[in-house]
């Protein structure tokens, strides 16, 4: 007899309800696990705090720029030969840092001109890639600008003539290429651009490049091995945020000083990162100056907030063969730890000489207070600064956004209405800053300002003067200087023109 083949018999309907239920849990408990843990991921990310108090070996001498070479053409003109390149520099880690510099691996020299000259710069692109070479606070023609309009081709050479004609000031110079500014400053293009003038010269202030007069190009970094790391950290808005610091690119750097008072031109040239800066033993110095120059008067402080493109001159007094470290402390105007608010930071150990020379006083007056307040405003402009926009627009190289005439001023009233900081650029011009937060300005915004920081829900009402330059096709930028925002859209363009004028069509930027 052959076998009868059945078909196994069905389990009962309460086993498959239960084999399903245990399915079902199974599914629920593996992604209550993997919720769990990117909740652990994102709470460690959110409350990591960086804080190297304490914790740098302050072993190498500061480097300071060189001063840039100059000479004068057939015209009168001063010329500097700037050129972008590639290298390797030794920042501390195990084996040289790929690195961009101008005129070297990493950074590049301070040029330094006086009120009224007459300047051309020769900027060779060397990166492998295009870019462009901005300078920043410097009011000139829109076509010298260097801003993204200004593409300067990979083995190409871009020659911008203008004249001088602002109040001593530290500047200073760095990329802006539309898109990528972030990553070309964090590999190293920029350098700083001194403006003297005679009034300032003649004030008994500092004034011995490199000796008492002292430039800080600080800037934070993280690195992958030797390897510059470029990412931007999980769960953040800001960009780049670092956890080491340079200073002039040297890594745990001090500075011998060897006179009773010294200047230092202080620039936050990060991408992301806003300092506080303060000194160990909290001792009081002097603000003397500003992004567009000297302040009306000195004012004592005993620490300072910079965003990302702001420049400070302080004046700091100094005891034979006494020692101190100039920090950053968590910020006084940002709750989001995510920005890094909470991290601390050893900069810069300063050692005194046991034998100082002697420093005049530094004066009660400094420079002539801004002064727009009294001027005609013809119109007011909002500006509200979200997510990656600007008045909800991203950045469009081919839009004019704003259309100004000359010889007028306009009030520009700038909301962050994010939640996390942001700080507002204008290029061109040297802007007063009325009010923060329907207040007057702190005394760090008493003086000229082309960079102002925004804390979260922060509002500011800025004075700005269009003056000298007409071009209805080649706009300026005005934009927010946290670097990954900006390369995101949080920009926007402006012309000036002349009475009855239009606007043109921007031409020449670099998508």
């Amino acid at each position: 007899m052959s076998a009868t083949l059945r078909p196994p018999a069905a389990p009962p309907p309460g086993r498959r309800r239960r084999r399903w239920i245990r399915v079902v849990l199974s599914v629920l408990l593996l992604a209550l696990v993997l919720m769990a843990a990117g909740v652990v991921l994102v709470v460690r990310e959110v409350r990591t705090v960086v804080d190297t108090v304490g914790q740098v070996d302050f072993d190498r001498p500061l480097v300071v720029p060189r001063l840039a070479e100059s000479r004068r053409d057939a015209d009168g003109r001063r010329v500097f030969d700037l050129t972008m390149q590639r290298g390797r520099t030794d920042l501390g880690r195990p084996d040289p840092t790929p690195t961009w510099g101008v005129n070297g691996s990493y950074l590049g020299p301070t040029l330094r001109a006086n009120r009224g000259e007459d300047v051309l710069v020769n900027v060779t692109n060397e990166l492998g890639e295009d870019s462009t070479l901005h300078w920043h606070g410097m009011h000139l023609p829109p076509e010298m600008d260097g801003g993204p309009h200004q593409t300067v081709a990979n083995g190409a050479t871009w020659s911008p003539t203008w004249r001088v004609d602002q109040p001593a000031a530290t500047l200073w110079y760095h990329p802006h290429p539309h898109g990528r500014t972030a990553e070309h400053v964090y590999r190293g293009v920029s350098g700083l651009f001194l403006v003297d003038d005679p009034a300032a010269a003649a004030l008994a202030l500092p004034k011995k490049y490199g000796v008492d007069d002292v430039p800080l190009i600080v800037q934070d970094k993280k690195f992958d091995g030797s390897e510059l790391d470029e990412s931007d950290a999980p769960f953040r808005n800001q960009g780049i945020l670092g956890d080491q610091v340079l200073v002039n690119g040297t890594p745990g750097p001090y500075l011998d000083v060897t006179t009773e008072r010294v200047r230092l031109r202080l620039l936050n040239g990060s991408n992301a990162r806003i300092f506080n800066f303060h000194f160990a033993d909290d001792r009081p110095y002097l603000l003397v100056g500003s992004d567009g120059g000297l302040l009306p008067e000195p004012v004592e402080v005993r620490s300072l907030e910079l965003s990302p493109g702001e420049r400070a001159e302080i004046v700091v007094d100094f005891e034979p063969g006494e020692t101190t470290v100039l920090r950053s402390a968590p910020l006084d105007s940002s709750e989001d730890r995510a920005a890094g608010a909470d991290d601390r930071f050893d900069i810069l150990e300063v050692r005194a000489a046991g034998r100082l020379t002697a420093s005049p006083p530094v004066p009660r007056r400094l420079a002539p207070a801004p002064d727009l307040g009294g001027e005609e405003v013809v119109t007011t402009r909002r500006f509200t600064l979200s997510g990656s926009s600007i008045n909800g627009d991203d950045m469009d190289p081919e839009r004019i956004d704003v259309v100004s005439e000359v010889d007028t001023t306009e009030r520009w009233i700038v909301t962050n209405d994010n939640g996390y900081p942001h700080n507002f650029h204008i290029h061109d011009v040297q802007f007063q800053v009325e009010t923060v937060d329907g207040d007057d300005p702190p005394p760090a915004y008493q003086g000229w300002q082309d960079t102002v920081l925004l804390p979260d829900r922060a509002e500011v009402a800025l004075l700005v003067r269009f003056s000298d330059y007409t071009d209805p096709d080649t706009p300026y930028m005005y934009h927010c200087h946290l670097l990954r925002h900006e390369d995101q859209g949080m920009m926007g363009q402006f012309v000036v023109v002349r009475p009855g004028q239009e606007a043109g069509r921007p031409s020449g930027h670099a998508h």
